[in-house]
């Protein structure tokens, strides 16, 4: 079975410049941006979803959380940025694979 396009971004077998990364996470641009700025931040551990998060993943969940603010900055979202996790197909999640998106750079249009 072939991994899933994120775990092999992850593992460099695809490429994609990286806006950040440390030992948990790795932030890419969105390839079909919604937002003048649109990154992923995205997990190492292949987690399906928000419905796969156990208690044994707080402190990596409390991380990707923690470095939302630093992503933003270095994109220059000085003006505020928006969040979202798609779970599930009804959530309109496309790759199981769990990631954050990170839109901003204008206006954004609301909900």
């Amino acid at each position: 079975m072939t991994p899933c396009i994120f775990c092999q971004i992850v593992g460099n077998q695809i490429p994609a410049p990286r806006l950040y990364e440390d030992e948990q996470l790795i932030v890419i641009a969105d390839k079909y941006p919604k937002a003048p700025v649109h990154m992923l931040v995205i997990t190492r551990e292949h987690i399906p979803s928000l419905n796969e998060v156990g208690p044994g993943h707080a402190g990596l969940m409390a991380h990707a959380i923690a470095v939302l603010p630093e992503v933003a900055r270095r994109a220059g979202l000085d003006d505020g940025f928006r969040t979202i996790i798609n779970t599930g197909p009804g959530g309109g999640q496309e790759i199981p694979h769990l990631h954050i998106h990170v839109l901003g750079g204008g206006r954004l249009p609301g909900f």
